[in-house]
C-alpha cells in the first residue's frame, strides 16, 4: 500500500473527479501565473490527478509533463480527458507513489521544474516525497510545492455549527497520520530536502456572493464535508450537528453578504 493510499481523506469517486477538475479550473491559471515556465521546460508533476494542470503546464512550456498518481482509476480518467481534448501528447502519465518515483535513472537530476499541489496534505512522510521531488531536479532547477493550511479558512458571516464541523475534518487528518497546517512548514520542508527555499506566496480562491467564482467556491467547500462525512462523524460530530450544519451552509449560500475566505500556501526553492 502506498503512502497515498493509506491516507487519502478524499475519495476517488467520478463525483469526487468532477469536483476536483472544477477546482483545478479555478486554479490552473493563478497557479501557471506563479510558475512562471519557460518555454522547453521540463516539468515533472508529482500527485498529477486528473492531469489538466500537467497538460496546462505543458502548453506553457510547449512540452510533454511527466506526470506521477498513485491512482490507476485517476489515471484512466485523466488520459479519457487529455484524449478527448486532444492533448494526448501533451502528459507521459506514470502510475507510482510519491515516495518513490517512477523515473529512469537518466531521468533523475533532469527536471527543470518539480511541482506538487494539495499532496503533502494528504501523505504521512511529506518530507521523503520532497527529497524524491528534490532528486529529480537539475542544479539549479526548481521545486514548487502548493498545499492547504486549513487554519486559513473563514466564512462571513460564519455558519451556525460549521466550526465544530470544521475543526472535526481537521482533525481527520490527524488520525490518518497527515498534516493538516502543511502549507505554513513548506521552506521547511525545502530546506529539510536539501532544496534553498527561494520564494513564498499565497494562491487566494474564494469568493463573494456577488462573483460568478462564489458557486464553484462555495459548491467544493460543501462537497468536501460530505465526501468526508464518516471522518468528520469519527472524530466526534454526531450525524444531526453534522446535518444542522450543511443546512445552516446552504442559508449561508443565499446571503447577498456571503464571503468564502480561503489561500493556498505556495513555496518554491532551488536545487543547489
Amino acid at each position: 500500500m502506498s503512502t497515498r493510499e493509506s491516507s487519502y481523506i478524499h475519495g476517488i469517486s467520478p463525483e469526487e473527479q468532477a469536483r476536483l477538475g472544477r477546482l483545478n479550473e479555478l486554479l490552473n491559471l493563478a497557479s501557471l501565473k506563479e510558475l512562471s515556465l519557460r518555454e522547453g521546460d521540463l516539468v515533472l508533476d508529482v500527485g498529477a490527478g486528473l492531469g489538466q494542470f500537467s497538460r496546462a503546464m505543458a502548453r506553457a512550456a510547449r512540452r510533454p509533463v511527466v506526470g506521477v498518481e498513485r491512482s490507476a482509476e485517476q489515471i484512466a480518467e485523466a488520459l479519457r480527458l487529455a484524449r478527448s481534448e486532444g492533448e494526448a501528447e501533451l502528459i507521459d502519465l506514470r502510475q507510482g507513489d510519491a515516495t518513490a518515483l517512477p523515473l529512469a535513472p537518466e531521468e533523475r537530476r533532469s527536471f527543470d521544474v518539480a511541482h506538487a499541489r494539495f499532496l503533502l496534505e494528504h501523505v504521512r512522510e511529506p518530507l521523503r516525497v520532497v527529497r524524491e521531488m528534490v532528486g529529480a531536479v537539475r542544479p539549479g532547477g526548481r521545486v514548487v510545492l502548493a498545499d492547504d493550511d486549513h487554519d486559513l479558512m473563514r466564512l462571513y458571516p460564519s455558519p451556525p455549527g460549521l466550526h465544530e464541523v470544521w475543526e472535526a475534518f481537521v482533525r481527520s487528518f490527524d488520525r490518518l497520520g497527515n498534516d493538516p497546517f502543511v502549507g505554513r512548514r513548506l521552506t521547511g520542508l525545502l530546506h529539510g530536502a536539501g532544496a534553498v527555499p527561494s520564494r513564498i506566496t499565497w494562491v487566494f480562491f474564494g469568493g463573494c456572493a456577488g462573483e460568478s467564482s462564489f458557486r464553484i467556491v462555495f459548491d467544493n467547500f460543501v462537497e468536501v464535508l460530505r465526501g468526508a462525512r464518516d471522518p468528520i462523524l469519527g472524530a466526534g460530530i454526531e450525524p444531526a450537528q453534522f446535518e444542522a450544519a450543511l443546512e445552516a451552509l446552504s442559508a449561508f449560500a443565499l446571503r447577498p453578504d456571503a464571503a468564502f475566505w480561503y489561500a493556498m500556501a505556495w513555496a518554491e526553492g532551488r536545487v543547489p
